[in-house]
């Protein structure tokens, strides 16, 4: 039995049965089960419409989440490389500023500045500063002079798996004057600054960059403590920029120019000034050139010019 619904009585006829006008008759139960059906389906559709927006919204959350941490990360990384570049080149020791001091002066003898041109021995013009191989000579000179155990160091390496191979030349002054300490090797690079620029760079990076002194006078300790701070700060630059770091800014290829190439003292007995020039060769032509002073002994036959 079926009770009514609001005075309708509920029957159920067959699907097979059919109306007086050959349609198929439905039900009025039918009727309302389908109505709730259709409820229920609407809600259900609704629901999940409303769980994937949420699920959309918390992936966008922690996508920011993410990105802030990010920018929290590198904001924590540039500050510690800078503390430590600033720390390392505060210390010095007396061997190393008693070497600045005299580089220093060298320089200023010479008066090499960016807006003055000089002539090497090498015959070409100095621009911006001078030519490199006849600068750290006359520098090397000048050490020599002072006392120091100076000598032009040449550094080379082979081509790896890493990095290509290079030369590279630089100042190597040697302190024995202390038996405790042992030897102590000093290192002067008269164009260290430029050998970390980078026209890619990040401002993060250049400005570490900047601090860096242009002469580098310093132990191989600090040095390498140094290029350590800028290969990491080189390679995180690249990173944030979404770049391949070029093989001659890795860590191993700078480490290779002062530490780990095989480096050999070179003589520097030649005596140069900033500002020798070396003499011209005399030059002689045929149409000055007299005949008879050179070959004195000549036999000659006067010929009479009628």
């Amino acid at each position: 039995m079926y009770r009514n619904l609001h005075g309708f009585p509920v029957t159920r006829r067959n699907s097979d049965e059919t109306d007086q006008n050959g349609d198929v008759a439905v039900s009025f139960a039918d009727t309302v089960f389908g109505f709730w059906d259709d409820v229920k389906s609407s809600s259900e559709n609704s629901s999940n419409s409303g769980d994937s927006d949420q699920y959309e919204d918390e992936e966008e959350e922690e996508e920011d989440d993410e990105n802030f941490s990010t920018v929290q990360q590198n904001t924590v990384f540039w500050e510690e490389q800078d503390q430590l570049l600033q720390a390392t080149l505060c210390r010095t020791t007396s061997i190393e500023s008693k070497i600045r001091q005299a580089t220093k002066e060298a320089l200023r003898e010479l008066n090499i500045s960016r807006d003055m041109q000089m002539q090497c021995v090498c015959r070409r013009p100095a621009v911006a500063g001078g030519c490199r191989s006849c600068l750290q000579r006359e520098i090397c000179n000048r050490l020599l002079n002072l006392g120091y155990d100076s000598a032009i160091c040449e550094s080379k390496w082979k081509t790896s798996s890493e990095i290509p191979s290079g030369v590279h030349t630089y100042l190597e002054v040697i302190d024995k004057s202390n038996t405790k300490r042992g030897e102590v090797k000093v290192v002067i690079e008269l164009n260290f600054r430029a050998e970390f620029e980078m026209a890619c760079g990040n401002e993060n990076y250049n400005k570490l960059v900047r601090r860096l002194p242009e002469v580098f006078v310093g132990k191989v300790e600090r040095l390498r403590v140094l290029i350590k701070i800028l290969c990491s700060a080189a390679k995180k630059c690249m990173k944030e920029k979404k770049m391949h770091l070029a093989p001659w800014r890795k860590h191993k290829y700078m480490q290779a120019k002062w530490l780990i190439g095989t480096s050999d003292r070179l003589a520097t007995t030649l005596p140069v000034t900033g500002n020798y020039v070396r003499p011209p060769k005399p030059k002689a032509s045929m149409l000055t050139c007299d005949l008879l002073e050179n070959f004195s002994g000549l036999r000659c036959t006067v010929v009479e010019v009628v």
